[in-house]
């Protein structure tokens, strides 16, 4: 008989792998796009809601008791396990058409992430990890990069979407990062920006303000490939927590030295 583990895996591959080509066939066929917050900044579409439904029904299919967390719509049930879902993190490349966005899915039992799942559709890569398990790329183990000093190493951001007020702020912390770098990159997919941090592509990754389902599945996947997280202030990183560093390791005490001065000012 199949195990509880296989099951959870198989589900959360079948719900990503549907979910990723809804959103391959309808980046050039968006026929709604709404405004979520104040600023104008923060989009949905009716993609990210078909999306978000088609994937919690598969799972509820299968678990109809198991919990659900997702970006679109209020949270659901109570259970040892939870799934937490972004039907599409990139949503504003994604409404753009740029396609530069991803599926993310994670599985957590009692508070722990157990299995995580980010799809990138339009590369065709499938980042996958299972604690204890190590981290993959479509099947294939990948691990965190070498760069042994931040001199060397390319970075990668995001800004929240209260941006326009704490504008100068944010960009003092870049300017920090920009002189002390290769480069810094801004993909637009937290999701995405993690995972490449797993498979070496980038060195580290700091951002603000994200939310459980943006970080949920790829930061097992930068865990299980080697890397390292923290808060600001090189505490033991939470989904629920406000501020991420993700790094290969070897840079993560020089990235928290840059961003020390700026913790007491942080928006």
């Amino acid at each position: 008989m199949e195990n509880l583990d296989s099951r959870l895996k198989k589900v959360l591959i079948k719900a990503i792998t549907n979910a990723g080509k809804l959103l391959r066939r309808s980046i050039h066929r968006i026929q709604r796009i709404d405004i979520k917050s104040d600023d104008g900044l923060s989009l949905v579409t009716e993609v990210d809601k078909q999306s978000e439904a088609d994937i919690i029904r598969t799972i509820k299919k299968e678990f109809p008791d198991h919990a659900i967390l997702a970006e679109e719509s209020e949270p659901q049930g109570r259970s040892p396990y939870k799934w937490i879902i972004d039907p599409i993190d990139g949503t504003t490349n994604y409404a753009h058409t740029f396609p530069t966005a991803c599926v993310s899915i994670a599985c957590e039992k009692n508070g722990r992430i157990r299995f995580g799942g980010v799809l990138d559709p339009f590369r065709n890569e499938f980042f996958f990890a299972e604690k204890g398990k190590g981290a993959f790329l479509n099947g294939k183990p990948v691990k965190i990069s070498k760069a042994r000093s931040l001199s060397k190493s390319l970075l990668v951001t995001g800004f929240p979407y209260d941006r326009k007020i704490h504008a100068s702020y944010y960009l003092k912390i870049y300017g920090a990062f920009m002189t002390r770098c290769h480069g810094i990159r801004r993909t637009g997919s937290a999701a995405l920006d993690l995972c490449y941090i797993a498979s070496g592509r980038f060195d580290g990754f700091w951002e603000m303000k994200l939310s459980p389902w943006d970080t949920a599945a790829a930061s097992l996947i930068v865990r299980e490939a080697g890397g390292k997280l923290s808060d600001f202030r090189g505490n033991p990183y939470s989904i629920y927590d406000p501020q991420i560093l993700a790094t290969n390791g070897f840079i993560h005490r020089e990235m928290l030295a840059t961003l020390k001065p700026f913790l007491r000012k942080e928006a």
